[in-house]
């Protein structure tokens, strides 16, 4: 009886949300999706066997039909087609990753060119060769430091130079971002870079790179034509390549909230393709006897949808690009079978052949703050539309109401997300949007399409001119909102459970019909509370092992000025804290020790060293402190671990047990952080408590995966 009931209840949720349960089916793919990703381990043969299992369940109960079991069938069935994907495409992708660091000759084909974190021109070879090394990666990814006047990159060239190269790296610290995961899915197997100038071994074959090397034309030319970093700005609109672009117009942008607008996204495709079809419909709309007799909205829709597919050869294809046009593609064919364009089942239909193409994008911040904001911006505007008392407003101020509403909307939508991923939140983003997205849309994308028309006649400057002016306001606004009092906010990274509340929160709020959406909210406000309360790591290790950490009252203390600074720079970021690594060392917190320094944390002590002579003094440091880290062994390292590093790893927990469950008791001698048991752990977290020293590593918390070492 009690399952009758259940399914009678079960079968009443579905009558009330008769046409509206479609866009959950993405939401279930991405469950799928997810859930490969949070296993601690690779599923294996009997893992994909239970998937294959469950999906086949799902389509027996969607077969039966019986009350309330259809839904409950398809949301199974998608939830391991998720997880059978993911793992597809993990396999799909696979290739060797290096296992040790290289010094040498590289050589390679450029297959793409962007700028490193410290604004270095950095190349993504394949076809590598390396001196004397078996397992070859298929990618490797090269930053050019020092004088590199002597080539001039371009794509389909094959290059040579000596430089470094080493696997790709772990997470700064447990729970953050996984390098080698992201690096396994673009098939770069190793990471490095050179201060020797690269050279020139082939040009570029006929007919090699085709779309690419016109793209980098493309770019050069839009440079030229428009000077400065507004000619950059206008490439990376177009083209995709952001080579030209200083990290000081990046940052304002960021600090301003309107770095969106130099990702070619849904947006720069909305507008381009959006600008397209309204013109070819006007001038088709001009000849009365087209617009009597033929479809001329379906003739425009299928030139905005030629228009966005060159736009996506055009700029490289990269996954934001590819998810932006996939989205458009859905509103156009929904035009062209006269359809509604703009609805949530379009959005959730660009969502899941995104997911089934490319499902490692789920984890990436572009993915989560494209789709949330288009899903809020959706749902926003449906529950709007037909209101009353806008009914009697002229119509230049439902464009603006317009314009503040979806600004806002797509601002809250993507803001815990922003915050989450980059630990900032631009107080002025609202402002900086509304003074700028109108100038994108109704100046600098309607003219690059008129600059493009007018390059036979060679009237294109005509059109550039006017975008300079327009790209010149837009930095000018960057620059000015983020140099405004109090512009950015730092917080601190949340826990690993308040994005997954977060997204489950807002589908609710958007997509579940009638009051149940309130209570389907509730888990936005417990996210908001686990993100309030959350204690960052007291001590922080780096995986090299030539960088410590100490959380104080006056912010996280750097055991050194210099090295290893991108570590350096996420952890304080993760910290919510604005300052840099040589602010952050000169925290009191450390003192001098022999060839190291002390910090004391809890009734515990901490001793950390760098290079070889501070090895040497790491037995004695070990006989007085409870923890001891350096980066360098005294000698040549040992072909096996030693008793000291043995007993620090027994202590560990093992790599797949999962982050928090990890607990050292240090009763006796103490924790020996090398490079040999680093190389195992991964980033360390410690903190001091009444049970010992409570451990956690960032290997516990990637698991035993394809992309893990």
């Amino acid at each position: 009886m009690k399952a009758v009931a259940i399914l009678r209840a079960a079968n009443a949720v579905q009558q009330g949300q008769r046409g509206a349960l479609m866009p959950w089916s993405a939401v279930c793919l991405g469950v799928g999706v997810a859930i490969y990703f949070a296993l601690p381990v690779e599923p294996g043969l009997i893992g994909y066997g239970g998937a294959a299992v469950i999906f086949c369940l799902g389509v027996v109960l969607f077969a039966w039909r019986r009350e309330g079991l259809g839904p409950l069938g398809i949301a199974l069935a998608l939830v391991a087609l998720g997880l059978g994907a993911a793992g597809f495409r993990a396999h799909q992708v696979a290739g060797p990753v290096m296992d040790f660091r290289y010094y040498g000759p590289i050589e390679g084909r450029i297959v793409d060119i962007d700028r490193s974190a410290s604004d270095a021109i950095r190349l993504t070879l394949d076809r590598v060769r390396l001196d004397d090394v078996r397992n070859v990666p298929l990618r490797v990814r090269v930053s050019l430091h020092g004088d590199q006047g002597y080539i001039d990159p371009v794509p389909g060239a094959v290059v040579m130079m000596t430089g470094h190269l080493s696997p790709p790296g772990g997470a700064a610290e447990p729970g953050g971002f996984d390098f080698q995961r992201h690096a396994w899915f673009q098939s770069i197997g190793g990471v490095g870079y050179t201060r020797i100038p690269a050279l020139l071994l082939e040009p570029p074959e006929p007919g090699d790179q085709r779309l690419f090397l016109l793209r980098m034309q493309l770019s050069a030319a839009v440079q030229a034509a428009i000077p400065g970093q507004q000619g950059a700005f206008a490439a990376a609109v177009l083209t995709g390549d952001r080579s030209g672009l200083q990290q000081g117009p990046i940052e304002d942008m960021r600090d301003s909230n309107i770095a969106h607008l130099l990702a070619i996204s849904g947006l720069h495709m909305g507008l381009l393709t959006g600008f397209v079809y309204a013109a070819l419909r006007l001038c088709l709309a001009l000849v009365p006897p087209l617009a009597l007799r033929y479809p001329i909205r379906k003739w425009a829709a299928v030139g905005a949808l030629v228009s966005g597919a060159f736009y996506l050869a055009l700029s490289g294809g990269n996954v934001a690009t590819e998810r932006a046009f996939i989205q458009i593609a859905v509103m156009f064919t929904a035009v062209l079978l006269d359809r509604r364009a703009i609805t949530l089942r379009s959005v959730a239909i660009a969502a899941i052949i995104v997911l089934l193409r490319r499902p490692e994008t789920l984890m990436s911040p572009g993915f989560q703050m494209s789709f949330a904001a288009t899903t809020a911006l959706v749902a926003a505007f449906n529950a709007l539309q037909g209101a009353k008392w806008m009914q009697s407003w002229p119509r230049w101020v439902k464009g603006l109401w317009a314009l503040v509403v979806s600004s806002a909307v797509a601002g809250a939508a993507t803001a815990p997300f922003a915050a989450a991923h980059f630990n900032r939140l631009a107080v002025y983003g609202l402002l900086a949007n509304l003074l700028t997205v109108p100038v994108m849309g109704s100046v600098v994308i309607p003219f690059a399409v008129v600059a493009l028309l007018l390059a036979p006649f060679g009237l294109s400057w005509l059109a550039f001119w006017v975008m300079d002016k327009a790209l010149t306001w837009i930095l000018a606004v960057a620059e000015r909102v983020a140099d405004l009092p109090g512009a950015v906010e730092m917080v601190q990274s949340p826990p690993g459970a308040v994005l997954a509340l977060i997204a489950l929160g807002g589908l609710g709020l958007c997509l579940w019909q009638g009051w149940g959406r309130w209570v389907l909210s509730l888990p936005l406000g417990l996210a908001m509370l686990l993100w309030a309360g959350a204690e960052r790591p007291a001590l922080l290790v780096s995986e090299s092992g030539a960088l410590v950490g100490h959380l104080t009252e006056q912010g996280r203390a750097l055991s050194r000025s210099r090295g290893d600074g991108f570590v350096a720079g996420i952890w304080l970021e993760n910290d919510g804290d604005p300052a840099d690594q040589e602010a952050a060392a000169a925290r009191p917190a450390w003192e001098a020790a022999g060839a190291g320094q002390i910090t004391r944390f809890g009734d515990r002590s901490l001793w950390h060293g760098t290079g070889r002579a501070a090895a040497q003094d790491a037995a004695d440091a070990c006989a007085t402190h409870d923890v001891v880290v350096v980066n360098e062994w005294p000698e040549d390292p040992p072909a096996s671990l030693t008793d000291a590093e043995a007993e620090t790893l027994a202590r560990l927990s093992a790599p797949t047990q999962r982050a928090g469950a990890a607990n050292a008791q240090a009763a006796t001698g103490c924790l020996l952080l090398s490079p040999m048991v680093l190389s195992r752990t991964g980033a360390i977290a410690l903190s001091s408590g009444p049970s010992g020293l409570r451990l956690d590593t960032a290997r516990a918390h990637q698991g035993q995966r394809l992309w893990s070492p």
